[in-house]
């Protein structure tokens, strides 16, 4: 398979909205009027419990992971993994089948990462996450930390420039589909207000 084929493979595989078909199957329940209105594992397990969500959310990240691995396995490698791990995440996040109302694109992101550097990706996503949502309770800026955690991963410790490319466009993405969150300053958590406040007094 050429390049172009694995790109539409995954462009294709990710547009497949497993969350929303999952909630109408498990949960009898459209997830986009559920929570944010987004089509993914959040509003799924929102509709559904813990088991309908946990499946979206896997499902999900596979998206992302094997049109990058099995790409992998057939020889494709550097520059040309660029369109191969992007495809799957703009597919999602765009929803042809639900006439583009889109979802957030994380899981397929996650997914394409997983590929890409293996199980390293949870440790470095959650190294800047968990530290956005301890001070502050906006989702969308802990996923944009992740985002930011993966690119600083792509400059400092792996260098490769392709990489750096796909984790740079991969966090342009994850903005623009967090771009009504982002829009807004972060909430800090009420401890760090209080602190904040008895260091002013």
């Amino acid at each position: 398979m050429s390049i172009l084929s694995w790109s539409l493979f995954g462009f294709l595989l990710g547009s497949i909205p497993f969350s929303f078909l999952i909630g109408k199957l498990f949960a009898r329940t459209d997830i986009r009027t559920v929570g944010d209105g987004n089509p993914g594992g959040t509003n799924a397990w929102k509709a559904g419990g813990w088991r309908v969500g946990l499946l979206a959310a896997i499902l999900d990240i596979l998206k992302g992971f094997l049109p990058v691995y099995l790409a992998r396995q057939n020889d494709i490698s550097d520059w040309k993994l660029v369109p191969v791990a992007l495809t799957p995440v703009l597919g999602h996040a765009l929803q042809p089948f639900l006439k583009f109302r889109g979802g957030k694109a994380l899981g397929p992101s996650g997914g394409a990462w997983v590929g890409l550097i293996g199980l390293w990706v949870f440790p470095v996503y959650a190294s800047f996450t968990l530290p956005v949502l301890a001070i502050q309770n906006e989702n969308a800026w802990a996923a944009f930390a992740g985002m930011f955690a993966l690119l600083s991963y792509a400059v400092f410790l792996d260098g490769s420039l392709w990489m750096i490319v796909i984790a740079a466009l991969n966090t342009l993405i994850i903005a623009w589909t967090h771009r009504r969150e982002l829009r807004h300053a972060p909430h800090l958590r009420p401890w760090l207000v209080n602190l904040l406040t008895r260091r002013s007094a």
